[in-house]
């Protein structure tokens, strides 16, 4: 079933993608050679906590981190640890804030010091399918014009979507109804309604779409061994068109 919400309640969970944009902002100040993704989380759960709210991933079905912190071919659920980031390293960082019982929940890949051109081509690819799915977020449309418009942006790069894994709804709860592919045809799916609240976020690689899941339980990795990159932000379906409620694009412009 999908969640609507109201006004007031859009206003609750766009009060946690502030402290999220914010908690995104520290972290692109921090990832550089020789850090440690440890290092990013601890102080990611840090300044959440420090604004009187909790970081959404820590204990969620067992994960150990605050943050998820996925290098290079990994895609996502990347648990923090010793992992140092080096030169030429690509990073995605999901980060999930709850404040007052609502989520906020978004993304950004990074490059570490200077990356390789297919690096840079497959981030900026990624970022631009985010944007451009974004603003498929219109009352009376539907969820497949949304995962259309993610693998419209990715694929004529040569570049793959991963099919295995999906945005979401979010609100009370961090992963709620409706599913949102990142591929499919337009006009199918779930109608987008006025008060509805999405996860978008393409998940996308430079090789195959497929990918394992890690012996940790968690981590997922690109079958083939390919770069991946993810970008995400939690938008509402409004009247007036898409609002996305975790503006970290406004702190740190292009990754």
């Amino acid at each position: 079933m999908i969640i609507k919400k109201t006004p007031e309640e859009i206003e609750k969970i766009a009060a946690a993608g502030e402290i999220h944009a914010r908690t995104m902002q520290l972290v692109a100040g921090k990832v550089a050679p020789g850090v440690t993704t440890a290092q990013l989380d601890e102080a990611a759960e840090r300044f959440i906590r420090s604004q009187g709210a909790e970081p959404s991933f820590k204990g969620y079905n067992g994960f150990p981190g605050s943050i998820c912190a996925s290098p290079n071919s990994m895609v996502v659920h990347g648990i923090p640890g010793s992992y140092t980031l080096a030169e030429g390293d690509i990073l995605s960082v999901d980060i999930g804030v709850t404040l007052d019982g609502w989520v906020a929940d978004a993304a950004c890949t990074f490059a570490v010091g200077e990356v390789s051109v297919e690096a840079e081509s497959l981030i900026a690819v990624t970022e631009a399918s985010l944007l451009a799915s974004v603003e498929q977020v219109q009352n009376g449309g539907r969820i497949g014009d949304i995962s259309h418009a993610v693998q419209s942006c990715v694929e004529p790069d040569g570049f793959a979507v991963v099919r295995t894994l999906v945005g979401h709804g979010v609100g009370r709860s961090m992963h709620e109804d409706p599913q949102i592919p990142n591929y499919g045809p337009a006009g199918r799916g779930p109608k987008l309604e006025t008060g509805m609240v999405l996860a978008i976020e393409p998940m996308v690689t430079a090789g195959g779409h497929a990918v394992r899941i890690a012996p940790d339980g968690w981590s997922i990795f690109t079958q083939d061994g390919s770069l991946a990159a993810h970008f995400e932000f939690t938008v509402a379906v409004t009247d007036d068109g898409p609002r996305i409620l975790t503006p970290w694009h406004q702190l740190i412009g292009n990754a």
